[in-house]
């Protein structure tokens, strides 16, 4: 990731805080493909990150400009994986770690974080709830939150997944990025590159890609929103799906959101949690990729664009496989 420091939150003088994280690759799914009637699929699998997401990328950002600040503890309310994330570089860089989860969290996630140090508080509701606690104990205490968009680095991170999606399609746009939508930072950060890219002149203005953002029937707060003509994005009540990173009824960054898949006249839709599991097997059988069910849920929007005419035969999509399975297995069928 840190290939492109030019572009990252990193003075001269500094070194970033890293596990190797990003230049993840992005795989041709020519057999995945074949199933729906696409020749150009692609799935850039995030799961060779380290911890096994997308948010170590949002995390080497976050903590290396924290370090840079002079901070010596760090918080952060989590569905899951920005947590462990932020627990291992954390550790990484000598800082204290505080992770706030939801009581209900699968238990490799708490574990995890446990893992790397950090110190973990288990708080009855959802990701939100978690929020409101860490904010009630660490403000006063003086921690730096990391919470997604709480802090401005973390989309920093993130937005590295455009620059090498378009590096690695040899500086040319795919027609279409599918991405599973909870906190939808790393969505708003893949709009902020494109902007980017076109300003220093790595890629000619030209379409950009169609952003589709995919979140689960039991918490669809974007894609209600998207339908409803709205700026905002209301909270979800009764938030409930398999996927914990689909989990957030509230997204601080809606009308980021919702303003990049509008821009780029994209769409927005909700997908089934028996869909996203599928799509996890379709994947992991057609492609031998690691799939998480909100990874699972863009080849279910996918299945679902394709059937409708959306997205053409000759399209070029990118499914962004946000983290890998091992998490979830306990969501596979027996």
């Amino acid at each position: 990731m840190w290939r492109y420091r030019e572009i990252l939150p990193l003075f001269p003088g500094e070194s970033p805080v890293t596990l190797g994280e990003g230049f993840t690759p992005l795989m041709h799914a020519r057999a995945l493909g074949s199933r729906v009637g696409l020749d150009r699929l692609y799935i850039k699998d995030e799961s060779l990150n380290p911890t096994n997401s997308f948010k170590a990328r949002g995390q080497s950002a976050a903590i290396t400009r924290a370090l840079g600040l002079g901070v010596t503890t760090v918080s952060v309310p989590s569905a899951g994986n920005a947590g462990n994330a932020m627990a291992a570089y954390a550790a990484r860089a000598g800082m204290r770690a505080k992770v706030f989860l939801p009581r209900d969290v699968k238990v490799p996630f708490a574990r995890e974080c446990q893992l790397y140090g950090a110190d973990v508080t288990l708080v009855d509701g959802l990701i939100t709830d978690a929020a409101r606690v860490a904010a009630e104990q660490g403000a006063p205490l003086g921690w730096y939150d990391v919470s997604t968009l709480k802090e401005p680095y973390r989309i920093e991170g993130k937005k590295t997944m455009a620059y090498e999606i378009a590096e690695q399609m040899d500086w040319t746009y795919p027609d279409w990025i599918i991405y599973p939508t909870g906190g939808g930072t790393g969505l708003v950060g893949m709009w902020k590159a494109f902007d980017e890219m076109e300003r220093i002149g790595w890629m000619q203005p030209q379409r950009r890609p169609r952003m589709v953002s995919v979140q689960a029937e039991g918490c669809a707060p974007i894609v209600r929103a998207f339908n409803e003509g709205s700026e905002k994005a209301a909270m979800w009540e009764g938030a409930r799906t398999v996927a914990d990173g689909l989990r957030v009824p509230r997204a601080i960054g809606d009308f980021l959101i919702l303003r990049a898949v509008r821009e780029s006249g994209g769409t927005a839709l909700a997908v089934s949690d028996k869909a996203m599991v599928d799509g996890m097997l379709a994947i992991g059988a057609a492609e031998g990729i690691s799939a998480a069910p909100e990874s699972g849920a863009t080849f279910a929007a996918l299945t679902r664009l394709v059937e409708q005419g959306a997205i053409k035969p000759h399209d070029s999509v990118v499914l962004l496989s946000t983290g890998g399975a091992l998490k979830y297995l306990d969501a596979l069928p027996s």
